[in-house]
């Protein structure tokens, strides 16, 4: 009762992001399930439970869930294999199912591993993307499938924007100016940022779908011809409606492709959804934390409705959740109403979202892209030191010129190699000016002293000079790796012997007692851990 509460006491607050999200998910949706050869209603379905089913089970404030363009390939190369859409939605239901096995055996802690600057690398990433491919549409071009989230498919096509400089619509062009003008004031003039109720998005879409209905009547050539406007399918009349709408042929359940199929749908989209959701928790102004493996329970029972209605499958979406977040987002409520949206706007008034100009709509996700890759971001990591800066460039890098999953790796790795790195120049703490010329030297140990901090450890006992005095103080120390005991051993009963080295221990414990010393009052090391 208390959540039902709380959820409609943020339906008002939250129905203007809502509306934005509407606008900017409706040519996603489309353009998604064109890119993945199937059905167009197939994508809108998708959106619709993303919206209203998993924005009800999740406990996500700001993640907006709905068909994903890092699937697309998966999807279009499993629906070419099995020769039909009906089939392949029982990959969808085997996808759905895994996921849900993936949330109760608590898969979703994975997500605690993904270091903040390469989830912030991925949301700028996703900005500069967004910006690269929503500007041929800002100018009328529109060769490029709505909502594609690979900037080079196939290596880095220049063709693509040198064709789109030479197809460039003044009327395209003018609409977006002026969208973008509307969009920047709204929130500079303070009469208008109040009007909450009615979000920037809404006023630039109406003012573009006037702009260009009047260049219409006038016969102007700077009209928006068709293809440059949302393309939804217009169904007359009920029947019309259900035949647009696929079921499921349930004797792909005898297909080991389907199953191979769904077990790939089901790894990615987990992945692509943890990855989303962390990053939506970070673009939360009240920063809570969503419960990750409710969301992959979430997202299974999501795909499993969707793909029983005839819907692709869904992740958890970086551009819907970043531009949900912008809009001002505060509850889930904003989710669930722009999948209301959705299905209202499908079933009653088609044709009016089919006058909106693509390009109104790439000026909405251009501001969002720059709110996401906006040059303070860059500055904040630059500031914080090569050990976070790089990392981040990486992950930015590689997500532009590859894809979210390869880039996410990449950033990753170097984030891991700068991690192992890091840990093993902290194996004690030592300053270089003591080492050099001084009589008597500390090695302070970390609380943990692994093998990987062993080469840090002999290169300072090498430059230890003769007739010297070193303590080891491992008394914060819980655990040193044999390895290097060994190597301390060794130091003591050698090298300190040949060189009349004093070596003291402290914090060390044997077997017997504290330590032992040689004839010569060297340290005999036995047995030794740190306690």
């Amino acid at each position: 009762m208390k959540k039902t509460k709380t959820l409609m006491g943020g339906i008002k607050e939250n129905l203007p992001s809502g509306l934005v999200v509407f606008l900017v998910a409706l040519p996603l949706c489309l353009g998604i399930a064109s890119a993945s050869g199937a059905p167009a209603l197939s994508g809108i379905i998708a959106g619709i439970v993303g919206g209203i089913i998993v924005g009800f089970i999740s406990n996500s404030n700001i993640s907006v869930s709905g068909p994903a363009a890092g699937l697309t390939t998966i999807v279009l190369n499993a629906i070419t294999d099995l020769g039909a859409f009906d089939l392949f939605l029982c990959a969808g239901i085997i996808a759905g199912v895994i996921q849900l096995v993936l949330g109760f055996m608590r898969a979703g802690s994975i997500s605690n591993y993904f270091p903040n600057n390469v989830i912030e690398g991925m949301l700028a990433a996703i900005g500069i993307i967004i910006i690269l491919k929503q500007l041929p549409h800002a100018v009328g071009f529109d060769k490029d499938f709505e909502g594609n989230e690979t900037l080079f498919d196939k290596g880095i096509n220049f063709n693509y924007f040198t064709e789109a400089l030479s197809a460039i619509q003044p009327g395209a062009v003018l609409i977006t100016l002026i969208s973008v003008g509307i969009l920047i004031l709204w929130d500079k003039i303070p009469t208008l940022k109040r009007l909450k109720i009615l979000p920037a998005a809404l006023v630039a879409v109406a003012a573009g779908i006037l702009i260009n209905e009047f260049f219409k009547m006038s016969g102007s050539s700077l009209t928006i011809e068709k293809q440059h406007l949302v393309s939804l399918p217009v169904p007359q009349n009920l029947a019309d409606f259900k035949n647009l709408i696929t079921f499921p042929d349930f004797s792909g359940f005898t297909n080991y492709n389907v199953w191979l199929a769904g077990a790939t749908i089901a790894i990615v989209a987990s992945i692509e959804t943890l990855l989303c959701i962390e990053a939506s928790d970070r673009l939360d102004m009240q920063k809570r934390i969503t419960d990750t493996n409710l969301e992959l329970k979430a997202q299974g029972i999501g795909n499993l409705v969707s793909s029983f209605i005839g819907g692709l499958p869904m992740t958890s979406v970086v551009v819907r959740s970043s531009a949900n977040a912008n809009a001002g987002a505060t509850t889930k409520a904003s989710t669930i109403i722009h999948g209301v949206l959705l299905l209202i706007c499908v079933l009653s008034i088609p044709m009016v979202l089919n006058k909106i100009p693509l390009a109104t709509l790439a000026a909405v996700l251009i501001i969002v892209g720059y709110r996401l890759a906006k040059p303070a971001t860059f500055k904040h990591f630059w500031s914080l030191g090569k050990f976070q800066f790089i990392p981040f460039v990486a992950t930015v890098v590689a997500i532009v010129f590859t894809d979210l999953l390869k880039g996410v790796g990449i950033g990753l790795a170097i984030s891991i190699f700068y991690i192992l790195q890091g840990n093993m120049k902290r194996a004690y703490y030592l300053s270089k000016e003591k080492l050099t010329n001084a009589d008597e030297i500390t090695m302070k140990l970390a609380e943990e002293v692994s093998f990987l901090n062993k080469a840090a450890i002999k290169k300072t006992l090498k430059n230890i000079k003769p007739n010297s005095k070193v303590i080891f103080d491992a008394r914060q120390t819980a655990y040193i790796a044999t390895d290097v005991l060994e190597m301390i051993q060794e130091f003591a009963n050698v090298r300190a012997v040949e060189e009349d080295i004093e070596v003291e221990l402290l914090g060390f414990k044997t077997s017997y007692k504290d330590y032992e010393t040689d004839e010569n009052s060297h340290i005999v090391i036995t047995h030794t851990r740190a306690m």
